[in-house]
């Protein structure tokens, strides 16, 4: 039996990036202490979820990946727990912006960086503003007797990404969030819509799902929560509310999930030549 423990925290951010790198870390802390091995905070955990408003002043808070307040305190993390801490931050190259991030391994060296592929652009999450799309393609990195694929928030919306990270060989799916209230419109809770969505990649790549969302209320925009852990099957086995700050942690035996995967036989099934319409503009 090949075993991986994994975890996910949620908590709420202000703009103090010191007090959320110290927030966070207390309960990287307290997920190692469980025994988790990969350990997934939520997306831009640095600070406020500044995609609300479209500021230039915000640039400045970007930094190259080897010189991130975020990345740094997780590799020193990393280290000393002997850990993986997929890492989400505001990232700059040169001219460009990416909302990127930062897999760390339990040496804490950077195993590299995946830059967010879909960038969403509506009210409340004016990404397109800040972010270009990512140029890394998917990635996927060997962990603790696992693959590990990670997406990062609008990511999860679209099974092309969880498909090809299967495809690329990833056991056990990761995706770090921030998502909320929908200014536009206030009697649009999309928390069970978020969920469905992931849990539905669960299903169909007969995968674990692993998911972080932030909490609290930002300038008038509520992040709902909602983090949560399934199984291959798509059942949950570790949930949180609109409101819990803590650490959710599940064990998966990844030679059951290898056998659940082959028996179903949608890898198996595929029909690749039927699909070249997806890879066209609508």
């Amino acid at each position: 039996m090949t075993e991986i423990k994994v975890a996910a925290l949620q908590l709420a951010f202000s703009n103090d990036i010191d007090a959320n790198i110290a927030h966070v870390s207390e309960l990287v802390r307290e997920a190692a202490s469980k025994g988790a091995q990969v350990i997934l905070p939520p997306e831009l955990f640095e600070g406020e979820y500044f995609c609300r408003v479209e500021d230039e002043g915000l640039f400045a808070t970007a930094k190259p990946t080897a010189e991130h307040k975020a990345v740094l305190a997780m590799q020193a993390l990393a280290k000393e727990l002997g850990v993986y801490i997929p890492t989400s931050f505001f990232e700059a190259d040169g001219p460009h912006h990416y909302n990127s991030l930062a897999m760390i391994g339990p040496d804490g060296g950077v195993m590299g960086v995946y830059r967010k592929s879909h960038i969403p652009d509506g009210p409340g999450y004016e990404e397109k503003f800040y972010f270009r799309p990512g140029n890394t393609g998917f990635k996927v990195w060997p962990g603790p007797q696992a693959t590990l694929g990670v997406g990062v928030c609008w990511d999860q919306w679209y099974p092309e990404t969880a498909r090809a990270m299967m495809l690329m060989g990833a056991e056990i799916l990761f995706y770090p969030t921030a998502i909320g209230s929908e200014p536009h419109d206030a009697d649009l809770d999309t928390s069970r819509l978020w969920r469905r969505a992931m849990v539905g990649h669960a299903v169909s790549n007969v995968v674990p799902v692993v998911a972080a969302n932030r909490i609290g209320t930002e300038h008038g925009q509520s992040f709902y929560g909602h983090s949560f852990i399934c199984d291959e099957r798509g059942d949950l086995v570790a949930e949180f509310g609109a409101g819990e700050t803590g650490v959710l942690t599940a064990t998966f035996d990844l030679d059951r999930v290898k056998r659940h995967r082959a028996a179903f036989g949608f890898f198996r099934d595929r029909r690749p030549d039927l699909y070249g319409r997806l890879a066209q503009d609508v």
